[in-house]
């Protein structure tokens, strides 16, 4: 309930259409990068977090897969998040 199907589908689009004009040869290969760049813009802008706070998970999850052997859960711990 925080965004709209059609304010889902602008995003979508929108980043789609950024990406192409900055160079994507839209394969489909870059598909869920252009989805989770428009995710990641639409909870920003509406305030249910901060970009600041979206790239400090977003650097916890590398850390925390980065130390995470194939095959296991991956868990984020306090020390990812520094």
């Amino acid at each position: 309930g925080v965004f709209t199907w059609s304010e889902w589908a602008a995003a979508l689009a929108a980043e789609i259409k950024r990406a192409q004009a900055a160079g994507d040869p839209d394969t489909g290969e870059t598909y869920y990068l252009h989805w989770l760049a428009a995710l990641e813009r639409l909870v920003a802008e509406k305030g249910v977090t901060s970009g600041e706070t979206l790239a400090r998970t977003k650097h916890a999850w590398e850390h925390a897969c980065e130390r995470t052997p194939h095959g296991k859960p991956i868990e984020l711990q306090p020390q990812d998040f520094r």
